[in-house]
This record gives structure tokens, sequence and C-alpha cells, in this order.
């Protein structure tokens, strides 16, 4: 599977009718969470996906602006809200914080789904044709590939997008006969087995003296008024930008690795529990080791490679530095040889380091 996001350059009108589907879809998902929620409390009962699937014809009845969005967009918006009460239901089993599943706010639902394509969305003649809402200009930076499945509109700060999701046969690529261990970091962040150090570009700590001005302009704006909108639009814009500077390094870093290296040993982290530590918190949210380890495993899918994940507990600073003394520095990513890490890799892969 593969997503391709391309911008869409919607009309005035289409522009509208963008805004008022999400915002039906907001209102339908707060109806359905309500009625879940109503039917425990007073009745002791749940009611499922299948069942509230069933009223929605009724519902469109009583309520005709419901009929304005395609009928596969609305069963997704109760799909939505089941997917909300089956993740409730597992952290509480799992002994987690719950989080019981809350009414979304006005400008608090920024997408909608066509789960089908060819229903209700299609490509015709290098436009998005969505149901109810026209044909659609696109902006692609590379031509769709595979089957498209599923459709899903996504508005961000700079505009609506369209994430086509594809299915895509894998490519391998031809075998180099290297493979590599990945030490992620702060300072650095990740060291190779052959001693190259990739720089952390700190995406966040570069723009973090531009976030604070924007928001400091936001909370200086009169809360509803023109103005607040404007700063909060530059503020979301600031953000999206430091997103997507985080994204397009690890897609980098990640495709180096893959195209160099047939065999990748990483590290397993819990970052979920190291982000509990406030002082470094933001350091390592601002490294994006999830966002980095989760594209590397997918691009290795798809070329064919393979990536080892081991328990950095086992090893030490000793073990470290007898793998990265073997090896002189070289190209930012050029591989092992196989047996320098794929024998040693539960002992040899150096440990991770805070600091």
């Amino acid at each position: 599977m593969k997503t391709f996001v391309s911008k869409l350059r919607p009309t005035p009108a289409q522009g509208v009718c963008l805004s008022e589907t999400a915002e039906t879809c907001r209102q339908l998902y707060n109806h359905a969470l309500s009625e879940r929620k109503t039917a425990y409390r007073e009745r002791g009962e749940s009611i499922g996906f299948a069942r509230q699937c069933a009223s929605l014809p009724m519902l469109k009845r009583e309520v005709p602006y419901l009929q304005r969005v395609h009928s596969h967009v609305v069963q997704d918006v109760v799909r939505r809200v089941d997917r909300a009460f089956q993740a409730f239901v597992r952290r509480v089993n799992a002994g987690e914080k719950a989080g019981y599943p809350r009414c979304k706010g006005r400008g608090r639902y920024d997408s909608f789904t066509y789960p089908q394509w060819g229903n209700g969305v299609k490509l015709e003649r290098g436009r998005l044709v969505l149901s109810n809402i026209g044909a659609l200009r696109l902006h692609n930076d590379r031509p769709v590939e595979g089957t498209p499945t599923i459709c899903i509109i996504v508005r961000n700060a700079d505009g609506w997008y369209a994430h086509i999701v594809c299915d895509v046969a894998p490519s391998p690529l031809p075998p180099t006969g290297r493979s590599v261990g990945v030490d992620v970091g702060r300072e650095s962040f990740a060291t190779l087995s052959n001693g190259v150090q990739i720089a952390n570009p700190r995406s966040y700590r570069v723009a973090e003296r531009t976030l604070k001005q924007a928001q400091r302009r936001l909370s200086r704006r009169v809360k509803g008024s023109n103005r607040s909108c404007k700063a909060r639009t530059l503020l979301a814009n600031a953000h999206l930008k430091v997103k997507r500077a985080r994204w397009d390094f690890a897609h980098t870093i990640a495709r180096a690795l893959v195209n160099e290296d047939d065999h990748i040993v990483v590290e397993k982290l819990n970052i979920r529990g190291m982000v509990r530590n406030h002082p470094l918190a933001t350091s390592i949210h601002d490294a994006g080791w999830g966002i980095f380890l989760n594209i590397l495993l997918a691009k290795a899918a798809s070329a064919g490679r393979v990536v080892v994940a081991v328990n950095p507990a086992g090893t030490s600073q000793v073990c470290a530095r007898s793998v990265a003394r073997p090896f002189p520095n070289g190209s930012p990513f050029a591989g092992t040889p196989a047996h320098s890490v794929i024998v040693r890799c539960t002992a040899t892969i150096m440990p991770h380091s805070i600091s």
C-alpha cells in the first residue's frame, strides 16, 4: 500500500462544498457518539456499527442536508465512531488511560473518506471527481501508481489535499551485499555502525522563535475576530512547515539506507515511555524517531530489504567502541559487510544514548 498526496485546487464554490461536507460529517459524528452514550447511560445497551448504519436512511429523511453527502462517506463517519469506541475498550482492558471518545468541536473535523474507489470518487482527465462536489483540479508531484482503493480528503492549514491510497506491487532493489546498524540519538540524529554520524536537523528548535512569535500574536487577538482567524492560520502554517521538514528528512534518510543496504539493524525503542522524561520530551519529539522507523519499515518492505529490531538494553559502550573502530569513515550512507552486523547484532549495535 502506498499513499499519494496531491494538493487540490477547488473553485470558490467547490471549496464551500468541501467545507460543508466536513461540517456535516462532524455533526453526524457527534450525533452517532451521543446516540451510543445515551443508549448505554439510559438503557445499558451497546449500539454497534451495523445498527447505526441501518438507521442512516431514516436519519437522511429527517435531516435533508445529509443527502448532499455521498452514502459511503456517511457510513465511514459511523465507522470512525466505532473505531473510537473499540480503541477505548482496548485501552480499558490494557489498564491504560482510557480517554472516553469526545464530540468534535467546530473546526476539529478536517477529513472525510471515500472508502471505495470508483464509488463516489474517480480520476478523470487529470481531475479528481467527487460525488456532489464536482471535478477538482489536482497539483501532483508525481503520477498515481498501482490500483487506487481509498481516497481521503484532508483540510490542512494551507488548503485541501487528496490522499489516494493505492495497491502497489513491491519493487525489490538489487542486492548490495551490505548491512548497517543504526543508533538514533539527540545530539546526532543517527550514528551508523561504520562510525558515520547523521546530523540532527532539529526542525522544531530552528523554528521555535517563529512559532513563539506566532503564538503570542494569536494570544493578543480577540477570540472569534477576523484578526484572530488570520493569526491562527499563520500559526498553523508555521507548525505545518515544521512537520513537513521533519517528514522530508525522515524520508530522505530512510530512502538512502534502503538503497545502500540489504540488512538494517535498528533499536527497539519505547518512545512513549521515553517522552515521559519531561526535560527531554521536546527534543525526542523533535527528532522524530518513530516517524523515521515507520517510514524505514515501509520502504524496506517495498524494496525487499530486511529490518531487524534489537533490544538495546544488553549493549554496552565497550561493545559500541569495538564496532566503530574497524570501519573507516566513508560516504554518509555506505553500508558495512554483512557479517559485521548480522553475526553480532545483539551485542555490537551501539547503545542508545540520550546525551
